[in-house]
């Protein structure tokens, strides 16, 4: 055992567990492994001698909120097993604190590359950085969605695993909320936001009648995906799911597809964390084949496209909040202030264009 992996101490609780509940880890000495490590999550591997896997658990000193988040992970996961959803298998669960000095879950360790961000950019492996592989990752990406939008969540156990209720009709209210709340939290007056209005009073005027509900991912982007090696390009797994609930699975496609190019304004420059924009296709094309796949409507596109946008301006302010507080940086205050200022010029320009 590493001597800076004593957060999962004991160690004898933990490989009884292990022996009672993964056998298929093996029954060998428990080697472990930090594969990476954050203020949410440490990710660890375990190798005793067959396949190895990898635990997911809080740190040491957790945020609020990690143990259950956790779980939740684990939950769905767990129920993602009946599926051919491109994720992680998940081989048990444990939120007995005492086998490893916090909740946890073991899976699949998942073969493969991820894109990484450096440089503020999000980079691929070669080949995928060049053009015609580079292409198939988000089609890749979208095969998966495509799958999760067609799983009947209640079918697998994940009937309560959202909010009960319209998903759609409380979105606006809830990331609204969540932009005033921040002058309550870090003493932050706010400012103007050119497009923001428009784009509030166009989204309550604009909910879809008609809801789709099933798993939405959450947080869908490059960085959260694994490939399996060698063109072209395949999902190996969706990882990260920390913020999956259900609701209308759509939503992911706004959210992924809104750093791409549009083929209503093909000429403008627009900022995104894509290394070569150009060599992916636009969010219209994506949107007709996650359509093609799902059996749902083009015509409802935009209204997500514009909701995904709306929800990023309004979480990412906080970090223009703490800039002001003097948690962070002036640098990185005005960082992400441009970030949303550019979120709400574009649905503003968005819903010029659909109204």
């Amino acid at each position: 055992m590493d001597a800076d992996l004593d957060i999962l101490a004991p160690i004898g609780p933990l490989t009884e567990w292990l022996d009672a509940h993964v056998p298929e880890l093996g029954n060998g000495p428990l080697r472990t492994s930090l594969l990476s490590g954050g203020t949410s999550n440490v990710v660890l591997t375990l190798d005793r001698g067959e396949k190895p896997m990898v635990m997911r658990r809080p740190p040491a000193v957790p945020p609020p909120g990690a143990e259950k988040g956790v779980l939740r992970e684990a939950r769905i996961l767990t129920a993602l097993n009946q599926t051919d959803v491109p994720r992680p298998i998940c081989y048990g669960s444990c939120a007995d604190e005492s086998v490893a000095g916090a909740p946890f879950y073991v899976m699949e360790k998942v073969e493969g590359w991820a894109p990484n961000l450096r440089d503020e950019k999000i980079h691929n492996e070669p080949p995928f950085d060049t053009m015609p592989y580079e292409y198939g990752i988000p089609f890749a990406i979208v095969d998966g969605l495509i799958k999760l939008a067609n799983v009947d969540h209640e079918a697998i156990g994940l009937g309560d695993y959202g909010k009960p209720g319209p998903f759609l009709q409380r979105q606006v209210d809830r990331w609204a909320g969540q932009l005033a709340s921040y002058k309550e939290r870090y003493g932050y007056e706010g400012r103007e936001l050119p497009g923001y209005a428009a784009t509030e009073e166009w989204l309550r005027g604009n909910v879809l009648p008609n809801e789709t509900r099933g798993i939405i991912h959450g947080d869908v982007g490059t960085p959260n995906m694994m490939f399996h090696h060698g063109p072209p390009a395949r999902l190996a797994a969706m990882i990260d799911w920390e913020l999956s609930t259900i609701g209308d699975p759509m939503i992911d496609m706004g959210w992924f597809t809104g750093g791409m190019r549009d083929e209503d304004e093909p000429d403008r420059e627009f900022p995104t964390a894509l290394n070569n924009p150009a060599n992916f296709p636009t969010r219209q094309e994506l949107g007709r084949y996650y359509c093609a796949g799902t059996g749902r409507d083009i015509r409802d596109f935009d209204y997500f496209g514009v909701l995904a946008k709306f929800k990023s301006g309004c979480l990412l302010e906080y970090k223009v909040a703490q800039a002001e507080a003097g948690i962070l940086s002036k640098e990185t205050g005005r960082f992400f202030a441009r970030i949303v200022e550019q979120c709400f010029v574009d649905t503003g320009r968005m819903v010029e264009r659909l109204s």
